[in-house]
């Protein structure tokens, strides 16, 4: 293992920002300190001068080769981590599905044998419950003991994935008993069915109906509900992608009052909205994701919760599917257009950008985006940090190179960007996975299999 000193950079945490050298061995970090004030050795020296040395990025939600509305999610666990490093991502945490009528476990096994030697950087697993029932409520003991400790549950998509509010309570009275974390998608979606139905029939087929069925109050109104559900049950929730305003409103007023209540957003929801799914010739398609973009007024809410920590993390939400062969099944029906957006390798971008405009500081974006993740889900110590002891998951940032978004240049397997043409500051140069160059002064050297995955710990705000 090569023993390695990065010096010359800024180094920045959640906790602080100081110019210092960080050295390397054994895969992990094994000191920090001002330049100057030691006489380290090493194979090989990083010069960061005039860049960040930041943790990498903890992305909790993503989704490779998810199967949805008849096809699969476009990246695999090789592209897509792939991708995330190019980002500034070095660890990931998935979603291992249940299927209706089948157990946890066969879920999980489903998606280590997906994972298993193909990830470019760490990884580990959520657990979908699809079919909560006395046999998998027994399952999810076992499964937060070896390190899946966070469960997902649905109030949207009757039918597939949705659990009604006895399911819910269910589940999480037993995580409150076993010390995992339920992670809800608050969705109306009884009610958003009904809605689409109503929609259809009018007439009302082009994507941009696909948010006006999907409204904000639904999300609120699930949002609130889940929170009293959770109350009840005397556990922790942790609300996935919130879009709305109104959302953001039933958080704040839970976490007011002293709850363990947890929230998301994601990147396109800071960044896009309603307009871009009234794009015209079907090309609204491209940013059709649940929950959906909101009208733009929603974007300042969304920014002021990640300063006022009513929310806490920033993930992707990674789901991708190809405008052409996939996003087009919904050609006619908003409906049938398969929900997700491609956004792994943007969001460190995206969220520097933030910085670059003044609406969080450099230690909020790597709060929001590797330490808080991290800690939320039994990671942090070995990621999301900068410190002795943690893995040596590092990048080397360019806070001055302009880039442009666009799918000409990026690296996830889909052929659209949803940010096409936006210009941002800041641009990844190199990363480290456990000390390990995977991607070095732009060039992707890192290797599929490289990666490993993480049993992780429950969460570390309830300790």
């Amino acid at each position: 293992m090569t023993r390695t000193q990065i010096t010359g950079g800024l180094v920045i945490t959640a906790a602080e920002e100081m110019h210092a050298d960080v050295l390397i061995d054994g895969g992990r970090v094994v000191a920090v300190a001002a330049p100057g004030t030691q006489s380290w050795t090493a194979d090989r020296t990083i010069d960061a001068s005039g860049k960040y040395v930041i943790p990498g990025g903890v992305d909790v939600h993503t989704h490779m080769e998810l199967p949805f509305g008849g096809t699969f999610a476009s990246d695999t666990f090789e592209t897509g981590t792939r991708a995330a490093a190019w980002g500034g991502t070095t660890t990931i945490v998935d979603f291992a599905v249940q299927s209706v009528g089948h157990s946890l476990r066969e879920g999980l096994d489903a998606w280590h044998a997906k994972a298993d030697g193909q990830c470019a950087i760490d990884y580990g697993f959520h657990m979908i419950m699809s079919d909560v029932n006395e046999s998998s409520l027994k399952e999810m003991d076992g499964l937060v003991a070896e390190g899946i400790s966070s469960f997902k549950l649905f109030t949207a998509y009757p039918g597939v994935f949705f659990s009604d509010d006895g399911q819910i309570l269910r589940a999480m009275q037993q995580a409150e008993h076993n010390g995992g974390l339920v992670m809800m998608h608050a969705e109306n979606g009884l009610a958003i069915d009904v809605l689409v139905e109503q929609a259809l029939a009018r007439g009302e087929r082009d994507p941009r109906y696909h948010g006006e069925v999907r409204k904000a109050l639904l999300e609120a109104e699930a949002t609130h509900r889940v929170i009293k559900l959770a109350q009840v049950a005397g556990a922790p929730v942790y609300v996935v992608h919130v879009s709305a305003q109104e959302a953001v409103a039933e958080l704040a007023r839970a976490r007011g009052e002293g709850l363990p209540v947890f929230g998301e957003t994601c990147p396109q929801y800071l960044f896009l909205s309603t307009d871009n799914l009234a794009e015209p010739d079907f090309e609204g398609a491209k940013y059709v994701c649940s929950t959906p973009l909101r009208p733009k007024e929603h974007q300042a809410a969304l920014w002021r919760g990640l300063r006022t920590n009513d929310l806490q993390v920033v993930s992707t939400d990674h789901c991708p599917f190809c405008f052409t062969g996939q996003k087009d099944l919904g050609r006619g029906d908003f409906s049938k257009i398969p929900n997700g957006m491609p956004g792994v390798e943007n969001r460190m971008d995206l969220l520097h950008q933030g910085v670059v405009e003044g609406r969080i500081s450099r230690r909020r974006w790597i709060e929001i985006a590797c330490a808080t993740p991290a800690r939320m889900f039994g990671l942090y110590g070995k990621k999301g940090t900068i410190a002795p002891g943690a893995d040596a998951d590092i990048v080397i940032y360019d806070p001055r190179a302009e880039q442009t978004l666009s799918a000409q240049t990026h690296h996830m397997n889909v052929d659209y960007s949803a940010y096409e043409g936006k210009r941002v500051m800041g641009r990844v140069e190199t990363v480290l996975s456990r000390g390990e160059l995977v991607i070095t002064e732009r060039e992707f050297t890192g290797r599929a299999g490289h990666g490993v995955y993480m049993p992780r710990g429950t969460c570390q705000y309830l300790d």
